[in-house]
């Protein structure tokens, strides 16, 4: 399934869709028609309705199953068009989103890294979190502002001290990503203590994420995805999920060596080559970027002057 937290207008209480057959199912409505009767707060808000487990899941198709047996003509009001409604990130308040620096082998060598002996984390915070469709303010802080597709794991069990075996047991599904990074303040003139990670990657609405979360269970093998970014129609990357140097399963055991992750957070797996910060051709305002990875979608977001 695809999984969504969207609005049907502004204004409007935030609620969990399916997109199904290139409409969003509005899953409230669909409740209210097929049982008459006030739908679960999973329905509400995406990390209770991962939290819920196999139950809520199990919940949302038959939903959909007693929802597709009605008349075409009742169920027009609960089918909305995917162009016209008001998008959120898929999980809007994960409690951790952890990112990979230099997880893909060609990024690695554009940006002269040499490959990390172990997953080099780092974190953003909820801050930089919008949807898709919505717009990245181009910073008055910043004049480097930068571009990277990411492959998104959004965790759907407690897990710590996991092997990496057992570790997509503990995935509720999949999702894109777009590290958006602002390279004059990550890499500043005089560095005494490193790279700044707060201000190179934690201003505000630096962290586009959607459209929607792809159920793990539509996804047989993560390393065939195939991830693309497009500026203004013109493909920037272009790379599959196998040049990761980390696979998935080895980045949750690493994090869950000491770190309890819970459902909802995020893992952000890395980028791959082709970033602003190793070709020149750095963000502007009024750029339209297409991240589209290969069974989950497309997502878009435009870039705006901040005021």
């Amino acid at each position: 399934m695809k999984l969504l937290q969207f609005s049907p207008n502004l204004g409007e209480q935030k609620r969990i869709g399916v997109y199904h057959e290139g409409k969003v199912v509005d899953l409230v409505k669909a409740y209210e028609m097929v049982y008459d009767a006030t739908p679960p707060n999973w329905f509400f808000n995406m990390r209770d309705l991962i939290e819920g487990g196999e139950g809520s899941l199990y919940l949302v198709r038959r939903v959909l199953d007693d929802f597709n047996k009605l008349d075409s003509v009742i169920k027009r009001s609960a089918e909305l068009d995917p162009e016209n409604i008001i998008y959120y990130p898929p999980v809007t308040d994960p409690e951790k989103i952890f990112l990979l620096a230099v997880n893909y082998r060609a990024h690695g060598q554009e940006t002269n890294n040499n490959p990390p002996k172990e997953p080099y984390i780092f974190t953003k915070f909820n801050n930089t979190l919008i949807g898709h469709n919505q717009p990245v303010l181009f910073p008055r802080a910043s004049n480097k502002v930068d571009y990277e597709i990411e492959l998104a794991v959004i965790m759907g069990k407690r897990a710590k001290y996991v092997n990496s075996s057992k570790a997509l047991d503990y995935v509720f599904g999949y999702t894109i990503f777009n590290d958006i990074s602002f390279r004059d303040k990550q890499f500043p003139p005089e560095i005494p203590y490193g790279m700044r990670w707060v201000h190179g990657k934690g201003l505000d609405t630096a962290a586009p994420m959607g459209p929607w979360i792809v159920t793990k269970d539509e996804i047989d093998n993560i390393n065939n995805l195939r991830l693309k970014l497009r500026v203004n129609g013109e493909i920037r990357q272009d790379a599959y999920a196998e040049d990761m140097i980390f696979k998935v399963e080895q980045i949750i055991e690493y994090l869950s060596n000491g770190i309890t992750l819970k459902p909802g957070d995020v893992i952000s797996t890395g980028t791959p080559s082709g970033v602003a910060l190793a070709t020149g051709k750095y963000l502007k305002p009024g750029d339209v970027m297409e991240a589209e990875i290969s069974k989950i979608g497309v997502l878009r977001n435009n870039l705006i002057e901040e005021k």
